[in-house]
């Protein structure tokens, strides 16, 4: 046999091991981690269910704070599942209002003209990007609420105590459902209302459908009944309701790219002439209507995506 193929058959075998060992390294073990929640693996470091239940809370930065806009904007960093801190989350505020300032002055100068655009636009992008890791979250927690229901059901039905059945849920299911959940069971635990401790977890998570379970709890505690049967019909009721949230996203999808489309097609456009003929827009970038034209441009733009968002995004 010719030794440069028994080299190159080596060499081919090596390789094709070496990417099986990083798959099984990379995507198992994070397909691992996923399945274990946050507050496992936290319970595994910590001694106590206290120490878990404060530094899960630290992490989030769960706090209260008497101004409206503080505590909104708090409970919108906590529902995001985030574990930043304030300094970081404001420098880097701070750092895209920088790189937002430089880009402006390359189109109006330094000046106060830009020193506004980038004050004004780097706290709106960092609360839209928040919102949107809320909106992706919350609706990660939606698909796993009807099975962290049906859990709780079996363990009432089994005999355990609702805390224990909460508990079963922290111990089964992933996050976010999993680390939600068990703080809620600690916080049962360590001597707070069921109803309390249900109303934290709604504002821990911010989705819709927990506010049936709220209700729910709240109405069984108050005037007795099945509770297991109550949060059966529950669980159905929230099953339908993210089918039917699937449904209205599948017929509303053309909408959806219709408005990506039409708000990323004035940026393509100017990149593209940009890039074909870069002395285009030279002449009048120092033109009196520029800015006029550029407000107008911006206002149209966020009036038509208004609309549009309004068009396949509604309440049922």
């Amino acid at each position: 046999m010719n030794e440069p193929w028994l080299i190159y058959g080596l060499i081919f075998g090596a390789a094709v091991l070496g990417v099986e060992a990083l798959y099984w390294l990379v995507f198992r073990t994070r397909g691992m981690q996923k399945s274990v929640n946050r507050r496992l693996l936290l319970s595994r470091r910590l001694t106590s269910r206290t120490e878990v239940l404060d530094a899960l809370r630290l992490e989030r930065g769960f706090a209260e704070f008497k101004s409206p806009a503080l505590a909104g904007l708090n409970d919108l960093m906590v529902q995001t599942g985030l574990r930043v801190a304030r300094s970081v989350l404001l420098l880097s505020v701070f750092a895209l209002g920088m790189v937002i300032f430089a880009i402006s002055s390359l189109a109006f100068g330094v000046g106060l003209i830009s020193l506004c655009i980038a004050a004004a636009l780097a706290p709106a992008l960092a609360v839209l990007v928040l919102r949107i890791i809320r909106a992706k979250r919350i609706a990660r927690f939606a698909e796993q609420l009807p099975d962290a229901i049906d859990v709780i059901v079996r363990g009432v039905r089994a005999g355990h105590p609702f805390s224990t059945a909460i508990d079963l849920v922290a111990r089964e299911l992933p996050d976010p459902v999993g680390t939600e959940f068990g703080m809620t069971a600690d916080e049962i635990t360590f001597g707070l209302g069921i109803s309390a401790a249900i109303g934290n977890l709604y504002r821990r998570v911010g989705q819709d459908d927990l506010l049936y379970l709220v209700i729910a709890i709240n109405v069984q505690s108050q005037s007795g009944g099945n509770l297991a049967e109550i949060l059966s019909r529950l669980s159905q009721l929230v099953r339908q309701r993210s089918k039917l949230r699937l449904k209205v996203k599948a017929l509303s999808a053309e909408g959806r790219m219709s408005a990506y489309f039409l708000s990323a097609m004035p940026f393509i456009i100017f990149a593209v002439v940009s890039l074909i003929s870069p002395g285009y827009f030279s002449e009048i970038r120092g033109h009196v209507i520029l800015v006029p034209a550029l407000i107008y441009g911006v206002l149209s733009l966020t009036i038509g995506n208004v609309m549009l968002y309004r068009m396949v995004h509604f309440k049922f």
